[in-house]
């Protein structure tokens, strides 16, 4: 299917998911700002972290490839920037590449790769957190489901993220150059907004490209299907929560 970027919904974004960077602050205190250092937030969303990492940093710069997120941020004194992960270039090279929740988006992480390594310094190091080999089974593999008991085929077979095994990104990594000095993949269980449409609002803040062609009566159905089918995985204590996986990766140039 066409892989074209998804429209992002900065307020769907910041009134319900804005779980993604409030965990994104214990990354900030694994990426330890030095006050000399210049670094990049690569999918920076709306700003939140770029602002907090600019309190310690001595210059930090914000990308992202949805413009939509970056008209929404408005942080004073932060430069901010449209720009896709896979393809960007800086005449100026950086300390640090922080990224959180992003690169699992990035299909083409080789080039991704490519770019974070030649845009830093020499012994520049990466931070960065995505989601990881397994994320949100639960909800995607119910959603693929009920999009092919539709007839939604070509739908059903779309491959809008990247989740890698440690073993599969640390060997890209090391194949570019990069010395990786710490790996993990962890469960993280994350509890969503709403008590009543979690798994509905998620599925339409981050899959809404599964329905492109798909009515509008079957998207709703869909929606509904997907949120009681994982009830019993997915409910816990009255609560909805996402099944995430992440990873995490310090390396160095």
């Amino acid at each position: 299917m066409n892989n074209t970027t998804p429209k992002w919904n900065p307020k769907l974004y910041n009134d319900k998911h804005s779980f993604v960077y409030n965990y994104g602050e214990d990354l900030i205190e694994l990426l330890n700002p030095k006050k000399e250092e210049r670094i990049l937030d690569l999918g920076c969303g709306s700003g939140q972290l770029t602002s907090k990492i600019s309190e310690l940093a001595k210059e930090v710069i914000g990308i992202d490839k949805s413009p939509e997120m970056i008209a929404d941020a408005k942080f004073k004194n932060i430069e901010f920037q449209v720009a896709d992960a896979s393809n960007f270039i800086f005449n100026k090279k950086f300390d640090v590449i922080f990224s959180n929740a992003t690169l699992h988006w990035v299909t083409n992480y080789k080039d991704a790769i490519k770019c974070m390594f030649e845009n830093l310094n020499d012994r520049g190091k990466i931070v960065l957190e995505f989601g990881g080999k397994g994320n949100v089974q639960t909800i995607v593999n119910q959603l693929r489901n009920s999009l092919a008991k539709r007839g939604y085929l070509e739908q059903s077979k779309l491959q809008l993220w990247y989740f890698p095994s440690i073993a599969e990104y640390t060997t890209e990594l090391e194949s570019a150059g990069f010395r990786v000095l710490m790996a993990q993949h962890f469960d993280r269980p994350t509890e969503l907004a709403d008590e009543n449409s979690g798994i509905k609002d998620w599925i339409s803040m981050f899959g809404e490209r599964f329905f492109k062609n798909v009515t509008t009566k079957n998207v709703e159905e869909i929606k509904n299907e997907v949120q009681e089918m994982v009830r019993s995985e997915c409910l816990i204590n009255g609560k909805w929560f996402a099944d995430y996986k992440r990873i995490r990766i310090i390396a160095i140039k």
